[in-house]
């Protein structure tokens, strides 16, 4: 098949990335990312209230989380791209230029985690409700932000001659790949992912019961998971150990720590608890407990009565 057929078949990049009001420029990566946090923030939200929790906690929470995200994806950049920052002909203070592009999902991730701990602990909530209220809705959120790379013609797989192969144009073909016309879709790849992961979780939490963290833990297996494959596609510089990008190591290591943590969370906290719910129960209802037992050495009873919902 010619070159000419073959761009006539494959996806098309748009041809800008952006737009102008008066001196501002918008980027649509930027929008993109927008996006997809006011969806995570009504899935979460909503979500988070149908479990007994208060939108104001939520909506305080989800600041933070923001805030967090954007600061932890730009340590995490800097970190894995420090050539970019350091070294001769480098000035180290554009690594506060967030403005000029450059986020690492992990540190996002990371950052935001953090944040949403740190809030529950002053606010005395409950953090792992609130990662399973949200972990569908930040799913749904980096398949949306991931449309940003399309808008931008980056971050894209190595070529392919598949009908749905990415028309890059030439000033954005990395060197060694200036021949060839059409690549892997990662972004797509992506999307696809996470919109089917989202929708996967959703079914999950409402047949499974999942709750008490679980629901966040298989978010993590389920993301890295797809990321891991699609991060092998990626042509795009990067840093690389023993012949693999660092991205694709942080992607095994998140997947395992995840599918860890999510069969012994599966081992070791059955149940699903409504945020309103208190971590321990109160010494009267321990002593009434206690009582009842005494008066009732029927084991079957004793064990109903340890059965969660």
């Amino acid at each position: 098949m010619t070159p000419g057929a073959l761009i006539a078949l494959s996806i098309p990049s748009p041809s800008v990335s952006g737009f102008h009001i008066g001196p501002v420029t918008i980027h649509f990566y930027a929008l993109c990312i927008l996006a997809g946090i006011v969806v995570a923030y009504l899935i979460g939200g909503r979500r988070y209230r149908a479990r007994g929790g208060r939108q104001e906690d939520f909506e305080t929470v989800t600041i933070w989380a923001v805030v967090g995200g954007i600061i932890g994806a730009r340590i995490y950049h800097v970190i894995t791209d420090h050539e970019l920052y350091f070294g001769p002909g480098r000035t180290w203070y554009h690594m506060f230029f967030i403005w000029q592009g450059g986020l690492g999902i992990w540190g996002s991730i990371a950052g935001g985690a953090l944040a949403v701990w740190l809030v529950c602990r002053s606010k005395d909530l409950r953090f792992c409700d609130l990662a399973d209220s949200l972990a569908p809705g930040i799913l749904l959120a980096q398949g949306i932000g991931r449309l940003g790379n399309w808008f931008n013609q980056e971050l894209f797989g190595r070529p392919t001659t598949l009908p749905w192969g990415l028309e890059i144009a030439p000033q954005h073909r990395p060197l060694g790949y200036l021949q060839y016309a059409t690549f892997h879709p990662t972004f797509l790849y992506e999307l696809i992912w996470n919109v089917a992961g989202a929708c996967f979780l959703l079914w999950a939490d409402r047949h499974w019961r999942l709750g008490r963290g679980k629901l966040f833990a298989l978010y993590v297996v389920t993301y890295t998971f797809g990321r891991f494959w699609v991060e092998r596609l990626r042509i795009d510089p990067a840093n690389h150990v023993g012949g693999w990008r660092i991205n694709s190591y942080t992607s095994l290591l998140v997947f395992a720590a995840g599918l860890v943590l999510l069969i012994w969370m599966l081992r070791n906290k059955p149940g699903q608890t409504p945020p309103g719910t208190p971590e321990k129960v109160p010494a009267a209802e321990e002593q009434d407990s206690d009582a009842d037992e005494d008066r009732d050495d029927d084991p079957k009873d004793v064990g109903d009565a340890g059965t969660e919902g």
